[in-house]
């Protein structure tokens, strides 16, 4: 499988847990987008580190894979991640400034700078909105900006009033607990479309969190699809993040 592929597993993937679902039925009450704005931020992820194990599909028009992926969390410093499949398939490490990956199943590596997560992505994000993904959480500050609002699908869409020029934002925010449905980002001008929906939530430890995240990316005939269900999780925990690139391994550029 060519690296594009495993490093798409590697980013996108999350955490959550095992008890009572949150479930949803609730009448939705027109209120304005930015008090649904301050609601959303106030249920931000407090904890300090995520520790979890979760099951991973993967499907793209070429490729279809399953792997268990460990993730490890130290929020605002690094995503650590390994994803194996009998045997390591691979691991990476990614911080504000620096990506590292290599795979032993192939025995290659690479080291950039983060700004080679647009080169795997085709998306230029900051890692502040890679881990909003990963945590659940919006990848803009919607309560910087004014948002429009509407109610669909039984959840509260925001979108700002002022749209980028290349691509729109979309976020669909729970009426019951203000937590993300959905997050949509759509570029017409390049044919591009990224959904990354959650569709049901749990809570531990007075923490709610997604149970499962899906991931659609296309881009005119191309797709790939990303979809995790979690195993289990810890907070709060002393994970260790070492990484250490073994030697002999090829590297390669993106």
């Amino acid at each position: 499988m060519k690296l594009l592929n495993y490093l798409l597993i590697a980013v996108f993937v999350f955490t959550s847990c095992k008890p009572t679902k949150e479930v949803a039925s609730v009448s939705i009450k027109k209120i304005s987008s930015r008090k649904v704005a301050k609601k959303h931020l106030a249920e931000e992820f407090k904890e300090e580190t995520v520790d979890t194990k979760l099951k991973l599909n993967y499907e793209n028009n070429k490729n279809q894979l399953s792997l268990s992926v460990r993730m490890k969390i130290k929020k605002n410093e690094v995503i650590w991640l390994k994803g194996t499949k009998l045997i390591t398939v691979f691991k990476a490490k990614i911080t504000p400034e620096k990506v590292s990956f290599y795979s032993p199943f192939q025995k290659i590596y690479f080291e950039e700078n983060f700004t080679s997560i647009k080169k795997v992505l085709g998306a230029d994000i900051s890692f502040k909105q890679l881990q909003n993904i990963l945590l659940g959480e919006a990848i803009i500050d919607i309560k910087s900006e004014r948002q429009n609002i509407d109610i669909t699908s039984n959840s509260y869409k925001l979108s700002p009033k002022q749209q980028n020029k290349l691509f729109e934002l979309f976020f669909f925010i729970n009426p019951k607990h203000y937590k993300l449905d959905k997050q949509s980002i759509i570029s017409s001008v390049e044919n591009q479309r990224l959904e990354i929906s959650y569709p049901s939530y749990s809570r531990k430890n007075d923490v709610l969190f997604p149970d499962k995240i899906n991931i659609l990316a296309k881009e005119n005939n191309k797709f790939t699809k990303i979809e995790m269900i979690v195993r289990s999780v810890d907070f709060n925990t002393t994970p260790n993040f070492s990484f250490s690139i073994p030697k002999g391994y090829k590297e390669i550029q993106l």
